[in-house]
């Protein structure tokens, strides 16, 4: 069952009077005692706005108000495009990791793994993402090419930590240890490494691709947002419209004194708010 289908069941049960048999004591009294319920004024000053703030448009159709049918379109439309920019979303994000993984990390990563959506965003960034050591040695010797991912992260470093990046420093001292930390926090390692030498066609349609999945991510939580202010619309208009009908809305907030005799002191003064619902 779709979803405006079930709406559409849902609304047809709750604004169709139950038979007379149901409203008698032979029977179906819970419905009968649910139908007198919403049809009161003061029983139902919160049943309405609450069944608009579950399904919009559903507190006015049980008043009545042919506009409740526009609260439940705009539902129903809101929440399929929520639906699709969301899948379209989804299926580009699959494009582009696949194109990554197949054209940029394959001759580096025997195993596919994923990571966070940054990750990807500088292999849009940069054609390599460089070598994490350029040293075969035990030491750590970061890339000094700074058109790499690694070799501007090693730039970095040594331009917080060390004082002369131009000076040959000491790998002992702590400065230089310092930059090494950072560096070694930040780089891409071993089963990261990309690189889209001889792939700039594949590397555009990569950035296009993550592009278009980022569109259509943002599109989908407009429609959220919009799906979300119409369940609150829906509920404070048939709130506002239940107080605006209601028999006895001229009362709204009362001031009332009274006098409470004590034995033995003098009568107490009390002042009493009634706010009608």
């Amino acid at each position: 069952m779709t979803y405006p289908t079930g709406i559409a069941l849902a609304l047809v049960a709750l604004v169709t009077p139950p038979p007379v048999a149901a409203q008698t004591e032979g029977g179906l009294p819970v419905l009968g005692s649910l139908w007198r319920t919403l049809q009161n004024p003061r029983q139902s000053a919160w049943v309405r706005p609450l069944a608009s703030a579950i399904v919009p448009g559903t507190g006015q159709l049980l008043a009545g108000q042919e506009r409740g049918a526009i609260y439940l379109v705009l539902d129903a439309v809101f929440l399929v495009r929520f639906v699709t920019f969301q899948t379209e979303a989804r299926r580009e994000r699959d494009r582009y990791r696949d194109l990554a993984f197949i054209v940029a990390r394959g001759e580096f990563a025997p195993a596919r793994r994923d990571t966070t959506f940054e990750y990807f965003e500088q292999i849009g960034r940069f054609v390599e993402s460089g070598a994490f050591d350029t040293d075969p040695g035990p030491a750590l010797a970061p890339p000094t090419d700074d058109a790499t991912y690694n070799g501007r992260i090693w730039q970095l470093a040594r331009e917080t930590f060390l004082a002369d990046t131009t000076a040959v420093i000491d790998p002992g001292s702590p400065e230089y240890q310092q930059a090494l930390a950072f560096y070694s926090s930040r780089a891409i390692g071993p089963n990261f490494r990309w690189s889209w030498r001889n792939a700039g066609l594949e590397q555009d349609l990569f950035r296009q691709t993550i592009r278009d999945s980022d569109e259509a991510f943002r599109t989908a939580a407009r429609q959220l947002g919009l799906l979300l202010a119409n369940h609150v619309l829906s509920a404070v208009d048939a709130f506002v419209s239940h107080r605006l009908s209601s028999d006895d809305r001229g009362e709204g907030v009362r001031l009332e004194t009274a006098l409470i005799p004590v034995a033995g002191a003098t009568p107490a003064a009390v002042i009493r708010w009634r706010v009608a619902f």
